[in-house]
């Protein structure tokens, strides 16, 4: 028999198995009440031999409190339980990411600097979102898509930490961005289409206007969350290499255009975020992820196997023996 997942249909059943202590009182009380006794001056010139069958007579009643146990036991309908789950998703939901990449995301007003920063927050979203496509474009002067959407969260995971600055021309092409971030989605059959645009800095290279990009995300019934990644007032840029290859940074205005990402979010029903620094631009990420909730059931499935046959079994066997030995070889005790 199975014990895992082992549960009783008529619990309420079990509770007579109290009446079994009071019912061995019983027994014992009756039986020494019943019993004759016979007072002799002395008992010497008898030979007693007590009988060990004599002795096991209460036995017989034991056998049938445990058939009466057993009884009861099955009349609370014992049975394993075994669940399986299946999902259905009623609602998926496509997301793309586009993140700019330019070299004012190596500032470290975000530690330890806004592109890690970023990197570290981004990869935690995808891994709450298993039910989701997720797909990534990178944008600096230009854009290009680094991992299409995909189901497989640890392809886009591997592409998020692959990020680097350097991989594209530098510059801030926000147009562009959205633009490629549009062309992965526009033939998306998903109910809910959605692109998180990230960005630090203000549209300063590519040939896509970002007000046309958000009109054509409009049209296609696409919603656009904007980012903006970057303290207020001054964080040190990058701005040079010294002569073994490293950074060298000095203190810069941060200039973001916020009212541009704040028309694109207005547009197409997204939202814009300000993260100025590590904690935000989490807490930004896991607003995001709970306004995009993908709808899923649940459907369970309970396969019952009953046990209480073997109870009954028992039972019948505990009588049977009882039967047996009290009309053989305890007979002549009763």
């Amino acid at each position: 028999m199975e014990w895992n997942n082992f549960e009783f249909e008529n619990p309420a059943f079990l509770w007579g198995l109290l009446i079994l202590p009071f019912l061995v009182f019983w027994f014992f009380y009756t039986h020494a009440k019943n019993s004759a006794s016979l007072r002799v001056a002395t008992i010497k010139g008898f030979k007693v031999q007590p009988s060990f069958l004599a002795k096991l007579k209460p036995l017989l009643y034991v056998l049938r409190l445990l058939a009466i146990a057993s009884l009861l036991v099955a009349l609370a309908r014992p049975r394993n339980v075994s669940v399986s789950k299946r999902t259905k998703t009623n609602k998926g939901i496509d997301i793309v990411m586009a993140i700019d990449v330019s070299g004012s995301m190596l500032a470290k007003d975000l530690q330890p600097n806004r592109l890690e920063a970023l990197k570290k927050v981004a990869s935690n979203f995808v891994s709450q979102r298993p039910n989701d496509r997720i797909g990534i474009v990178v944008y600096a002067g230009e854009s290009f898509t680094k991992t299409p959407i995909t189901s497989d969260k640890s392809i886009v995971g591997s592409s998020i930490q692959s990020i680097e600055h350097g991989q594209i021309e530098d510059g801030t092409a926000i147009g562009m961005g959205l633009g490629s971030a549009i062309n992965r989605l526009k033939d998306s059959k998903a109910k809910s289409k959605v692109i998180i645009l990230l960005t630090d800095g203000v549209n300063n290279a590519g040939f896509i206007d970002p007000k046309t990009a958000s009109e054509l995300a409009k049209e296609l019934k696409i919603k656009v969350y904007t980012i903006a990644i970057g303290t207020n007032g001054m964080a040190p840029f990058p701005y040079a290499k010294d002569r073994l290859g490293n950074l060298m940074y000095r203190k810069q205005k941060v200039e973001i255009d916020e009212e541009l990402l704040k028309h694109i979010a207005n547009e197409t029903e997204g939202k814009y975020f300000r993260a100025t620094d590590n904690l935000k631009l989490k807490a930004i990420y896991d607003e995001i992820n709970k306004l995009e909730k993908t709808k899923i059931e649940e459907f369970k499935y309970y396969n019952y196997q009953e046990q209480y046959r073997w109870f009954v079994l028992l039972a019948i066997g505990l009588l049977m023996v009882e039967y047996v030995a009290r009309n053989t070889i305890f007979k002549s005790f009763i």
